[in-house]
């Protein structure tokens, strides 16, 4: 297993007295020992980054261009001057509403990292491609799309997120969910990335009740969180599920 992960999504949520009030709800001297990070607005990136530190902080999404005039883009460079680690890069919602190519996704991870930042690079498929079996040939798609320009020997985090299990209450069963990884894991391998390089995470209405099962998992090496993550306190247990997983 590499390295866990517990990172949260905040999506478009959230003002400055609510991230101050969400910060101090955490209680941080508690999971200084374990690796976590929250993505919130661009709005809120640097009062996060001054009361938590840059390692714990991730933007949402980063423009696929560089020191190009576009209004409303926020370069990897922006961001790396904020001082984040991290940037979601691929999210279905990304993809579907804002019609994001795994073309443009591949630039995104080229220039996030290019700036010194670790994508999280979401993958996963939709309802229509896992009944028609389909599901491990678009994650194999994406995948290779997303990574063939990129610097392979850095840091990655891929998110496996199935579409259908985004914001819906739906779970994919831990079968599901442990196939999905291990077949990355092993396409992963296959396309030279090392044993550790790269930790895979699994998002799709990760919650309290269900994150220590999903830790307990063999090849999930931590989750990306939405709505539970916005709840200081139901984001600190899934963070404990995922340290006790570890430690066993």
């Amino acid at each position: 297993m590499a390295r866990p992960l517990v990172v949260g999504n905040w999506k478009m949520w959230g003002n400055h007295s609510q991230a101050r009030q969400w910060i101090e709800q955490m209680g941080l001297a508690e999971h200084d020992d374990f690796e976590w990070a929250v993505c919130p607005p661009f709005t809120l990136i640097a009062d996060c980054v001054s009361r938590l530190g840059g390692a714990r902080v991730g933007a949402q999404s980063v423009s696929q261009d560089q020191d190009v005039p576009h209004t409303g883009d926020i370069s990897a460079s922006m961001l790396s001057d904020l001082s984040v680690k991290w940037v979601i890069i691929g999210h279905s919602e990304r993809r579907s509403l804002r019609s994001e190519s795994d073309e443009s996704v591949a630039l995104q991870i080229q220039n996030a990292q290019a700036a010194g930042l670790v994508p999280i690079i979401c993958v996963g498929e939709t309802q229509s491609e896992r009944e028609s079996g389909e599901a491990e040939a678009r994650v194999c798609q994406q995948l290779h799309k997303a990574l063939k320009e990129a610097d392979l020997g850095k840091e990655l985090v891929i998110a496996y997120e199935p579409v259908w299990a985004i914001g819906t209450g739906l779970v994919a069963s831990p079968e599901q969910v442990q196939a999905m990884h291990g077949f990355i894991r092993v396409e992963l391998q296959g396309m030279g990335v090392g044993e550790g390089q790269a930790s895979i995470i699994y998002g799709g209405s990760v919650k309290p009740d269900n994150a220590q099962t999903l830790f307990e998992l063999a090849d999930v090496d931590g989750a990306l969180v939405g709505g539970a993550s916005l709840d200081a306190d139901q984001f600190k247990t899934i963070i404990q599920a995922a340290r006790a997983a570890t430690a066993e």
